[in-house]
């Protein structure tokens, strides 16, 4: 496993040990909270900047980190030895990022003063880096455990998710996060390549 996976599934496991001895007060200091949660409760719990990274790195139970981390293994170690560690690491980051500030503004359009916590923006940036760079690579997922081509699995679970996320038919589970992190890999990848919005300059 590459340097930069290993250290990212690492940091997880650690941040989630660390949870559990720390309880709430590791959600109310570093998961992503609403621009006005402190209205709902109270002044001691609010958006920090930080929140933005670390959220990534906080996971609600044993079942929530270990799919996470599966995902980030099956995409990343691909990807790393593709990009190289660096570009891979702001690759994953990116994606984080993008996913926390797409969720900040649905949270503030939807009124919702939950917090939002969890590595799933960053792995679904990996799916759609993974499907954008090796499309015929077929998967076999845990759900569905049907092997598929990469560019379907990215297409089926990006619709799934705008669906879900529209419809709200599975409450508690940041549907825009995950679309926003594939938005922030589709956005890196297009500047590598120079492709819209970037453009590379003529020499």
């Amino acid at each position: 496993m590459p340097p930069a996976t290993q250290a990212i599934i690492g940091a997880n496991v650690l941040v989630f040990l660390l949870q559990q001895v720390l309880g709430d007060s590791a959600v109310i200091w570093f998961a992503l909270w609403p621009l006005d949660a402190s209205e709902a409760f109270g002044p001691d719990v609010g958006f920090a900047p930080w929140q933005l990274v670390t959220y990534g790195f906080l996971h609600a139970g044993f079942t929530h980190i270990f799919f996470s981390m599966f995902g980030v293994y099956t995409f990343g170690s691909a990807l790393e030895q593709l990009f190289g560690t660096r570009w891979y690491a702001l690759l994953y980051l990116a994606s984080v990022l993008t996913a926390g500030l797409v969720q900040l503004g649905v949270n503030e359009a939807l009124g919702s003063p939950y917090p939002t916590l969890g590595a799933s923006g960053g792995v679904f940036g990996l799916l759609l880096a993974f499907g954008m760079y090796f499309p015929r690579q077929r998967l076999m997922l845990i759900f569905p455990p049907i092997p598929m081509p990469a560019w379907f699995a990215v297409i089926a679970y990006g619709a799934l998710e705008l669906f879900l996320g529209v419809t709200g038919t599975q409450a508690g589970v940041a549907h825009f996060a995950h679309l926003g992190g594939m938005l922030g890999a589709f956005l890196m990848i297009q500047w590598r390549r120079g492709k819209p919005p970037f453009l590379r300059r003529r020499r």
